[in-house]
């Protein structure tokens, strides 16, 4: 029979650091078709946000909720926390709520196939246990997920009630978040965010890549307008200082004559 040694900090009674890893390790279940969704909202959100203080916004990440028990976890497929010590989060490179001091103020999960029950059922209780205020629930397909396209959730008492929900005549569906002051749309299988009060949708990572494009394309053509602009000035400049030059000369030329004659 082998016995076996206890670590040497546990036989000289030092407690041992508690790792939370960044990554569960795990492949992201359906990757190929939630990936891209919460690769376009989460950025959407964080451009939105990224001017207000003590503003987290993140997605696919873990959340911890356990204090000593990195089992204990969660990963949203997007969250918003306001109010909150980022440089923190960004030390740990997860989201502890005890060191954080609070639960995100809303939650975004993605529906797919692997995870809708889940989403539905024990994360759904988890997040009301741990005081999310908002959760939110987008099904790309329209409902094979989830039933319905597009599902908000506010806590009451440690219970979720829902937010009425919009059909429009276009066959856009919305519904309004208090938290974030938007507008969550399911159009036509996309997530968008309409501001209610600019009037405007938030532009998401594509349309601002490509905004940024144009913008870049335009100062890039004003700044050879004016080297052309430029260059033309320095060549008139030239030609008046050879003309000038030319003009001095004939007339030293002229007073040389009137000198002799």
């Amino acid at each position: 029979m082998t016995t076996q040694t206890a670590p040497a900090e546990l036989r000289a009674g030092q407690p041992v650091a508690v790792v939370y890893p960044e990554t569960d390790g795990e492949p992201l279940p359906d990757g190929e078709t939630q990936a891209p969704l919460y690769q376009e909202i989460v950025p959407t959100l964080a451009l939105h946000f990224r001017n207000r203080p003590r503003t987290r916004v993140n997605g696919n990440t873990l959340l911890y909720y356990e204090e000593g028990n990195p089992r204990r976890h969660l990963s949203p497929d997007c969250y918003v926390a306001f109010d909150v010590d980022v440089a923190l989060i960004e030390q740990h490179n997860n989201y502890r709520i005890w060191a954080v001091g609070k639960a995100p103020d809303f939650v975004l999960e993605i529906g797919s196939a692997s995870t809708a029950d889940n989403d539905i059922g024990s994360k759904r209780a988890r997040y009301a246990v741990l005081g999310v205020g908002e959760y939110w629930r987008y099904d790309p397909t329209g409902g094979s997920f989830y039933g319905e396209p597009l599902i908000g959730e506010y806590l009451v008492e440690g219970r979720y009630l829902r937010y009425p929900l919009h059909r429009e005549s276009d066959g856009m569906i919305w519904a309004h978040s208090p938290a974030l002051s938007l507008d969550l749309c399911w159009v036509d299988g996309r997530l968008r965010f309409y501001h209610p009060a600019t009037g405007r949708w938030l532009p998401n990572f594509t349309e601002t890549t490509d905004l940024l494009e144009t913008e870049r394309a335009a100062l890039d053509a004003k700044r050879d307008a004016l080297a052309t602009e430029r260059a033309a000035l320095a060549t008139e400049r030239a030609a008046r200082q050879t003309a000038e030059a030319r003009i001095a000369q004939l007339e030293a030329e002229l007073r040389r004559r009137d000198a002799s004659g």
